[in-house]
């Protein structure tokens, strides 16, 4: 019989004297990197449970082998230890726990609670302030929808400082687009009940609002106040031809959403679609991360339902309804989500009419959506193969291969940035992306920005405190090259890494060649090579990086100088110009006769304005 290590023999009485409370436990290996997270109503058996000498399931006992020690959080009730341990998982990104992207860029469509409301695209914090509907699946749900009140209710949705100095109707109320509450083409009565129908027409009580409408076109009617009554009419047929192209619309449903999971090749995918106001505003699909790790557990569907269920919905808005594609023992997971939203939350896994045409759709979404990674990831995985063996690399965990690549970008000389972007893991990690802002050198000398690019990210490594990559990728030819080597001899760092692409002509794909500083020949791969269309790939997003900061810095320049360069428009006078038209291109939309509106602006100053800005 084996003897059990001090260091186990430690970790074991430590679970002897867990408390028989709930709360989380955090598991880490000899490298205090963290392995598990998990939450227990009891947490003395629940944690003396993994440390029994026959465990289910192999994913488990592999876990419990590296386990060097643990921590422990109590807290006041299960429901409150699943808010920690998700909170946990996203923060530590545990080894063996299914983990889902966090993600919290979902639009709303917000209405605000001004005198005269405006609806707007909106991502961010929610406050009570206003009125927030969705969240949305997509940018372009909401726009879609924004598309529907201004056609349907004519909601304003300009900037404030645009509405505020409105002296006419804009275009969007000549398309009737907007009933122009601006300048008063529209009592604020009538404008407060089309703000409350189009909310009205969000939570999905669209009959209600046609009813409303028909009953105040007949009484306008009634009153031979025809021009009213033709106003309303146009309402109520936008919102008929609205409704009649929503084929995705069901009356009898507000708020819900459908999640399916699909499992298959080693991996998941949780493809969850939103249905608001009774309509179905499209899907967005999942795919976790750890799912190889649980592969051997019963019920993994279940497993990464609850994961998903936990992770996604304790930081966002939760409808009162879930459809979902499997059975799931959850109640603490159910629990926990009605103490944070306030209201009661129903499963339902087998639906009827609407809601399982939908949730078949789902499930079909999910499968073809995991049916394209897959098939995305074999491609790539093959490419980055193939790009090892034609740079002679150690093919040991291609998975972890690291790409850096770089790229300078200016306009003649002006705003200047460099760009490393990262290709790792098979994929570009947008996360990684760096841009560099190039200062002190004369404008123009791409062989002196490549020069300060180069000391700034890899002096760090020098001095081991940094990632090396395994390839480091340079757009351009010898000279930028030449310029990478005399940087990593100043560091000491391995010149093999660097490789150079230099551009075919008119940067066409299959003409580039591959330059070395280490002695290897220059390398032509071709057009049909998958290896080049990989290392073209990522140049080409290091161009693309560098070229929107590089015009994000441009237009800013120039925009902040181009009044400053009028003379006569000081601090002061500038400042007023900006808040009274709301920044710059309001400025330069302004009329003359605007312009002097401003306090301090003459009828000379504004005319040298003007002509500045044209």
């Amino acid at each position: 019989m084996s003897e059990i290590s001090p260091q186990r023999q430690q970790l074991q009485d430590s679970v002897a004297q867990l408390p028989n409370l709930p709360g989380v436990y955090r598991y880490f290996d000899v490298n205090d990197n963290v392995l598990y997270v998990g939450k227990a109503r009891d947490l003395k058996k629940r944690v003396s449970s993994y440390f029994q000498k026959n465990l289910a399931s192999p994913r488990i006992a592999l876990m419990v082998e590296r386990i060097v020690r643990m921590e422990t959080t109590v807290t006041r009730s299960e429901a409150e230890a699943l808010i920690l341990e998700n909170n946990l998982i996203k923060a530590l990104h545990p080894r063996f726990n299914i983990l889902f992207r966090d993600d919290k860029s979902y639009p709303y469509l917000k209405i605000t609670s001004q005198a005269v409301p405006r609806m707007m695209y909106y991502r961010g914090a929610i406050d009570k302030k206003s009125h927030y509907f969705g969240p949305f699946p997509s940018a372009w749900a909401v726009k879609e929808s924004i598309q529907i009140l201004q056609k349907v209710f004519q909601l304003r949705s300009c900037e404030d400082s645009v509405f505020a100095n409105r002296t006419r109707p804009c275009l969007l109320h000549q398309i009737q687009r907007c009933s122009a509450p601006c300048v008063g083409e529209i009592s604020a009565e009538d404008y407060d009940q089309d703000v409350h129908h189009a909310a009205q027409f969000l939570r999905g009580r669209q009959s209600e609002v046609m009813q409303v409408l028909e009953k105040k076109m007949l009484g306008f009617a009634q009153q031979l106040a025809f021009e009213k009554a033709a106003v309303v009419r146009n309402q109520m047929s936008a919102l008929s031809k609205v409704l009649h192209q929503q084929g995705m619309e069901s009356t009898n449903e507000a708020d819900l959403d459908i999640i399916a999971v699909h499992i298959k090749g080693g991996r998941a995918c949780v493809n969850l679609a939103m249905v608001r106001g009774g309509r179905h505003l499209g899907d967005r699909a999942y795919f976790p991360t750890h799912v190889e790790e649980a592969l051997a557990d019963n019920n993994l569907e279940a497993e990464v339902l609850q994961a998903f269920l936990a992770q996604h919905y304790l930081d966002q808005a939760i409808p009162s309804l879930l459809v979902v594609s499997c059975v799931l023992e959850a109640p603490e997971l159910l629990l926990a989500l009605m103490e944070q939203c306030g209201h009661k939350i129903h499963l339902i896994t087998q639906p009827q009419e609407q809601r399982r045409h939908w949730l078949e759709m789902a499930q079909k979404g999910a499968e073809l959506a995991l049916a394209r990674l897959l098939t995305e990831q074999g491609s790539q995985q093959l490419r980055t193969r193939l790009l090892a063996e034609v740079l002679n690399l150690e093919q040991a965990d291609l998975d972890a291969l690291r790409v850096e690549c770089f790229d300078i970008s200016h306009t003649q000389g002006e705003a200047t940035q460099a760009s490393c972007v990262v290709y790792q893991h098979h994929a570009m990690q947008h996360a990684e992306y760096r841009r560099f802002n190039i200062n002190d050198i004369t404008p123009g000398d791409d062989y002196a920005a490549m020069r300060q690019v180069l000391q700034r990210r890899y002096e760090k490594v020098a001095s081991n405190n940094g990632i090396m990559p395994g390839i480091v990728l340079i757009d351009g030819g010898k000279g930028q090259v030449e310029i990478a080597r005399q940087v990593f001899v100043e560091l000491g760092l391995d010149i093999s890494l660097i490789v150079g692409v230099s551009k075919g002509e008119g940067r066409k794909v299959g003409l580039e060649t591959l330059v070395f500083v280490d002695g290897r020949v220059a390398q032509e791969l071709g057009r049909d090579s998958a290896a080049l269309m990989l290392i073209a790939q990522i140049r080409d997003e290091a161009h693309r990086f560098a070229i929107t900061g590089m015009r994000a810095k441009r237009a800013k320049a120039r925009q902040s100088s181009r009044l400053e360069e009028i003379e006569g428009v000081g601090a002061r006078r500038r400042q007023k110009l900006l808040i009274r038209f709301g920044g710059l291109k309001g400025v330069t939309d302004a009329s003359i006769e605007d312009l002097i509106s401003v306090d301090g602006i003459s009828r000379q100053l504004a005319e040298k304005i003007f002509k500045q800005l044209h």
